[in-house]
Parts: structure tokens; C-alpha cells; sequence
């Protein structure tokens, strides 16, 4: 049944290839994204889960 719906579709191979140049150009502009972003913003997201917005005053742990 679905394969006589999209037979009847004029140019049906182009759409594949269309989705494909889409993510790859997605992919690339992402890897542009990651390599040329800035460090400190990087540090600074990667820090957010554990930084609950209290200074420590120390930042060592002693274990005894």
C-alpha cells in the first residue's frame, strides 16, 4: 500500500538525497561550531551542573 503512494510521487529520489546535504551541511556547521567556540564558555556551561551558585572557600576535600 505505501509503496504505490510513493511510487505515484513525481522525483522521489531527489528527496533522499535532498535530507542527506541537510544533515551533512547540519554536521558540518556543528564541528564549526565545537572548534571554533570559545573556551571559557565552554568551561563555564561545563561547570553549571555542579556550581549551584555557592563559593566555596576551599576547594580540596580532605578526606580524615
Amino acid at each position: 500500500m505505501y509503496n504505490n503512494i510513493l511510487q505515484s510521487i513525481d522525483n522521489i529520489a531527489i528527496w533522499p538525497m535532498i535530507s542527506f546535504v541537510i544533515f551533512f551541511l547540519f554536521f558540518l556547521c556543528l564541528l564549526w561550531y565545537v572548534f571554533t567556540a570559545d573556551k571559557g564558555f565552554i568551561n563555564t556551561m561545563k561547570e553549571l551542573p555542579l556550581n549551584d551558585g555557592v563559593k566555596n572557600s576551599s576547594t580540596t576535600i580532605n578526606p580524615r
